[in-house]
């Protein structure tokens, strides 16, 4: 299967450029996987889907700001790991300016590429800490290819101190407070990369080498997922935590690992029976993996349905059921 399979042209203005001002105002379109049909609601509507045994799972990660700019304004990083508090793993921006031996001011602290990897990533260690207060951004779509909103609850547990997200699971961003506890829930916890919003570059999927994210499943969580009727995920990031587990372990269990599952057609789901979803972007691993849900042609449908529609993509626009 082909990368350029997952090809759609999504027109510029339908990316929403900010959350609306009410989350739960975000249109819903719900996709019935069993007859094909396709129906147009808004998000408030959710409750009126779920029966007396659904649950629904949410990504509960916290998001860190992990971008940062020179003093000068020249220079940029993204903050991808740190092995300690001064010693950073980064993307940064232009290359060009940081080479091996280069520096980079933020506030008072400054920073020297120690080492430049494979895939250009730096090393960077500075003299003191940032002041990720004054100097931390959350990353934002245009320049990283990600997009973040306000933090999600704190996460129920944290093995490393490095072990946050990036970029928030926004499929749950739709969710008030309200309407949140009005349904049954439970959480996970995987730690949102910036690979999860990286393109495929492969021409053919399966060489597409898939990030790697930490995660984490409770006792307590598991049991009530395993005792669930129909499991509905919330994100894929969520998804991804549930048929990690399950494909590791034969069945889900509480648990902590890493993944790099790559979810894509044709693919036996063992444990999310539905999902709540944003709209992605075309050629994403996003893409292929709510076609491996509810299958390519009807994903498709859907898709060219919501542009004529005219709703909003991307992380903060409208959603997608799928059940």
């Amino acid at each position: 299967m082909l990368t350029s399979d997952f090809d759609y042209q999504l027109p510029e203005e339908l990316i929403a450029s900010e959350p609306l001002a009410d989350r739960s105002a975000s249109r819903m379109l719900v996709v019935h996987r069993e007859s094909g049909t396709i129906e147009h609601r808004s998000f408030t509507d959710l409750p009126k889907y779920l029966r007396p045994d659904d649950l629904l799972v949410l990504n509960d990660t916290r998001v860190l700001p992990a971008r940062y700019f020179s003093n000068d304004g020249t220079k940029e990083l993204l903050r991808l790991t740190f092995a300690t508090p001064t010693l950073w793993r980064c993307m940064v921006k232009p290359g060009k300016k940081l080479r091996v031996g280069h520096t980079i001011a933020i506030g008072s602290a400054t920073g020297t590429v120690k080492e430049i990897y494979e895939n250009g990533d730096r090393l960077i260690e500075f003299d003191q800490m940032v002041d990720e207060a004054a100097f931390g951004h959350l990353a934002l779509l245009r320049t990283w290819s990600v997009r973040s909103a306000l933090r999600t609850r704190s996460a129920t547990k944290q093995s490393l101190p490095n072990t946050s997200s990036i970029a928030a699971p926004t499929a749950g961003l739709h969710f008030t407070p309200e309407l949140l506890a009005s349904v049954p829930h439970t959480f996970v916890t995987l730690h949102v990369g910036v690979g999860t919003f990286q393109p495929v570059k492969a021409d053919r999927i399966t060489d597409h080498v898939m990030h790697s994210e930490r995660y984490f499943l409770s006792e307590a969580s598991a049991q009530r997922i395993n005792e669930a009727g129909r499991v509905i995920a919330v994100g894929t990031t969520a998804t991804r935590v549930l048929e990690s587990i399950a494909q590791k372990h034969g069945g889900l269990k509480a648990a902590e690992g890493e993944t790099s599952i790559f979810i894509y057609p044709p693919y036996e789901f063992r444990v999310v029976d539905a999902l709540v979803t944003n709209f992605h972007l075309p050629k994403s691993t996003l893409m292929m993996l709510v076609s491996a849900l509810a299958g390519k042609d009807l994903i498709f449908r859907a898709y060219e349905e919501a542009i004529r529609e005219r709703y909003r993509f991307y992380s903060y626009g409208d959603c997608m059921l799928i059940l």
